[in-house]
Order: structure tokens, then C-alpha cells, then sequence
């Protein structure tokens, strides 16, 4: 299927690895020209020269700290300097620490607001004037399963993703009329290098193994297994896609039936 937007621009945030890296892949594989971005200037390089590789696309990948306004304002610079507009934005930032109510400092509660709420904001502020222009744009907001169900021992993220969710449909009611969509993604678990890690982490704590650990995550989910991260990919480039032109201020969930919510 031809989703339309060949030639587009994308920023994908966070996109060194995990979801953010599939979400620019499949965006890549329809032909959208692609800035990435990400801390970890090994990692980002990396995946950008395999998009390359793989799609044939250009992509501009620039090592930016998303908290870090200097860093926003080169970020999009160079973006502007090589692409001339962004069409397509994807929000992405991994998430803040677990922990109750009083494992949290005020800082932590600073620091996971600027990094998984003002990041998608200060981005949004650069791009936005652009896709008003062009009277074409999608912003995607990668979150989690928690905005629809509040996650034990993570309070931090139950909060700060949630208020993305507020900000997002906000948005979209503003921008529509410019033919600006605005939706989010709240995804359940997927198979990336940080599920790995958290599995290894419960499963050293247990005094068990990763596969047991995945094997109980999977039985949590009615599809009896773990997300793909393609699958993730492919709701992103739909999302970003003309076949999406009638979806804004939505909140999709991609989970395989986990969230046990109505909405």
C-alpha cells in the first residue's frame, strides 16, 4: 500500500534505537526523508548509516540533548539546512525512573517532566510553524500503556506521560483547521534492547531467568506474547500517512489487548 508520503520530512526523536529507530525505519521504508536524533552520537550514526543502507533515503542524524534548548534550537537548524521544513514530527523519550510517590525527589519530578513533556513541547514550538505554512503536518507522540492504566511502581511515568496526553489532544483541537493531526501512541511491550534489560534486571532480582520473566509478561497479554517492534513501526508511517487524513487527537493503544480499559 502506498501510504503517500514519499518525499516528506520526518523528525524522529530518540531514534538511535528501540522504538524510535523502527518508528524512522518504517517511515524511511515509504520514502520519507528522515532527521534523527538521540544523545548517543555512536548509536545515532550507526543507525542512520543502515537506514541508508537499507531504504536508499537521506537522512540527516544529529547528536542533540532534547532537554537542552541550545540543543533543540541546532537541532532544528540543521534540519531546516539540509530539508527545508519538517512535515512529520515523532515524539519520543525513554522513560523516567521507576518508584512510588516517595521515591521521588522534586528534581526527578523536574527532570521527568522536562525530558517526557517539554521535549514534545519545544519540539512541537519549532515545527509547528511549518506544517501551519504548508497546511500539511503529523505530529505522533510516543508514550505508554500507562496514560490508559496507571502501572504499579511507576509513578513518575503514570503522571508525566498522562499529561502528554492532555497536552496532545489540546493541540490537535488547535491545529486541525490547519490540516495539522496530532495523535499518540501508548504502547504495551515490545521486544527492544530495553525490555531485554529490565527483563534481565526482575530476573536477576528473582533469582530467575529473562525467559521466565518474558514468559509472565506474555501471559499478562491476551495475545499471549510480546510486541514485534515492526509492529509498532507500521501504526507510525499509518499515523503519519494521507490513508490517516480523518485520525487526530487520538490516543491509540498497540498493546495486544493488555490495557483492560474501555477507552
Amino acid at each position: 500500500m502506498d501510504l503517500g508520503i514519499k518525499d516528506r520530512v520526518a523528525l524522529v526523536a530518540a531514534s538511535s534505537k528501540g522504538l524510535g529507530r523502527e518508528s524512522a525505519g518504517s517511515l524511511a521504508a515509504e520514502g520519507v526523508k528522515l532527521v534523527l536524533c538521540a544523545r548517543g552520537g555512536e548509536a545515532l550514526g550507526r543507525t542512520a548509516e543502515q537506514i541508508r543502507e537499507r531504504t536508499g533515503v537521506d537522512v540527516l542524524d544529529v547528536v542533540a540533548d532534547l532537554t537542552k534548548a541550545d540543543d533543540i534550537r541546532r537541532l532544528l537548524e540543521q534540519s531546516v539546512e539540509r530539508f527545508g521544513t519538517i512535515d512529520i514530527l515523532v515524539n519520543n523519550c525513554g522513560g523516567p525512573p521507576g518508584g512510588t510517590f516517595l521515591d521521588h525527589d522534586l528534581d526527578r519530578w523536574r527532570g521527568a517532566v522536562e525530558a517526557n513533556l517539554m521535549s514534545a513541547v519545544a519540539l512541537a514550538r519549532e515545527v509547528v510553524p511549518f506544517m501551519i505554512k504548508n497546511k500539511w503536518g503529523r505530529i505522533i507522540n510516543i508514550t505508554s500503556i500507562s496514560v490508559k492504566q496507571p502501572l504499579p511502581n511507576l509513578m513518575l511515568s503514570n503522571s508525566v506521560r498522562a499529561a502528554v496526553v492532555g497536552w496532545a489532544k489540546t493541540l490537535a483541537n488547535e491545529l486541525g483547521t490547519h490540516n495539522v493531526l496530532v495523535n499518540t501512541i501508548c504502547q504495551g511491550y515490545f521486544l527492544t534492547d530495553r525490555l531485554a534489560e529490565l527483563a534481565e534486571m526482575k530476573a536477576g532480582a528473582e533469582g530467575s531467568t529473562i525467559d521466565t520473566v518474558l514468559g509472565e509478561w506474555s501471559a499478562t497479554v491476551p495475545l499471549e506474547r510480546i510486541g514485534n517492534p515492526e509492529e509498532f513501526g507500521a501504526l507510525v508511517a499509518f499515523l503519519a500517512s494521507e490513508k490517516a487524513s480523518y485520525i487526530t487527537g487520538t490516543t491509540v493503544a498497540i498493546d495486544g489487548g493488555f490495557c483492560r480499559a474501555l477507552l
